[in-house]
């Protein structure tokens, strides 16, 4: 591995649990990404604002089983 790459990844993991996250996903959506496919400046702003507020606890998180669990419950 480089040596920009050592300090971007040592740099990552001094994140937040959230931001951390949302770093992983960037990285892991650019390996399928095509070109051209990029997010709009709306979404972009949309995922900075929805990051910010999780970043600052303003937003309570649900875990995904019981939000899977509720949408499969709705349905029945």
């Amino acid at each position: 591995m480089t040596t920009s790459a050592e300090k971007i990844v040592t740099e990552a993991l001094s994140l937040s649990p959230h931001a951390r996250a949302f770093v992983a996903e960037r990285l892991i959506e650019s390996l399928d990404a095509n070109p051209g496919d990029e997010l709009s400046p709306a979404w972009r702003d949309e995922i900075r604002k929805r990051c910010r507020e999780m970043d600052e606890g303003r937003i309570d998180l649900l875990e995904s089983a019981d939000v899977f669990a509720k949408a499969h419950a709705a349905l029945a």
